[in-house]
């Protein structure tokens, strides 16, 4: 198959166009049949195509596009299967499902964190890549399919797309409410100068959770804010005095003892 596929990359670069579209459509045909021999001596196409990827790891591009091409409303078995595989080609996995346009982004998104959870981060900034404007369903489904990696994710998120820091924090907290305290820590870690939008926008998104909001001003704290800056940025959040004063001096009150 390497040779079949390599011949073809040496002849479609040649000054030759008829040549190098004949080649395409040969490889392209061979790659097919192979693919469909493999799925019916696998008797199963996520077998087959996690077969082929393990062995030929460097053509996962024409594989994977070419079993989509061919099973498309098998996209999950084939995602699957080939992160898998191999998941050190997650992110190129899912930038070529995306590509051939088989399903929604989100269903991408989510079939190959499932497939991988620990290339989470992959996933996403393949996919945010790819459809920049589908950035806050992307985060939504990214943290609702792996809520133990949101923090991990909103940070990922936000160094990539920095002018979206605000939508990031709010629809990451819309999609699960109690990952307010994990982003927030994680944030303020990376992104000190940004402490007024981190803060501020936790404690909106917060909103009836109050136990949330405690967490957050807690953490917070714990992250070297003053008791004044933090009632600033809590109240722009809509936090009352009342609720900012009770929790800073119910945590000062541990912190003494």
């Amino acid at each position: 198959m390497n040779k079949l596929i390599y011949s073809a990359l040496f002849l479609a670069m040649t000054a030759n166009p008829v040549l190098a579209e004949e080649a395409e459509n040969n490889s392209n045909t061979e790659t097919a049949d192979f693919i469909q021999r493999q799925v019916q001596q696998n008797m199963s196409i996520g077998r087959a195509i996690k077969s082929i990827v393990s062995h030929y790891p460097q053509d996962v591009e024409v594989v994977v596009g070419t079993a989509l091409d061919l099973y498309p409303e098998h996209y999950k078995e084939v995602i699957h299967a080939a992160i898998s595989a191999q998941p050190a080609l997650t992110e190129d996995v899912v930038r070529i499902a995306i590509e051939k346009g088989i399903t929604s982004c989100t269903n991408i998104v989510e079939t190959a964190i499932n497939a991988e959870p620990s290339y989470v981060d992959f996933v996403v900034n393949a996919a945010a890549h790819s459809t920049p404007d589908e950035l806050n369903d992307i985060v939504r489904v990214a943290v609702v399919t792996e809520p133990n990696s949101a923090d991990s994710i909103v940070r990922s998120v936000a160094k990539a797309h920095p002018n979206k820091l605000v939508d990031i924090i709010r629809t990451a907290m819309e999609a699960v409410p109690f990952v307010g305290e994990y982003i927030v820590e994680t944030l303020l870690a990376a992104y000190p100068e940004s402490a007024d939008q981190v803060v501020t926008t936790a404690v909106q998104e917060s909103g009836s959770h109050r136990q949330n909001l405690q967490r957050i001003l807690e953490t917070a704290r714990s992250a070297g804010l003053s008791d004044e800056m933090l009632t600033q940025y809590a109240l722009q959040g809509g936090a009352t005095q009342e609720e900012i004063t009770a929790i800073l001096a119910k945590q000062g009150h541990e912190e003494e003892n």
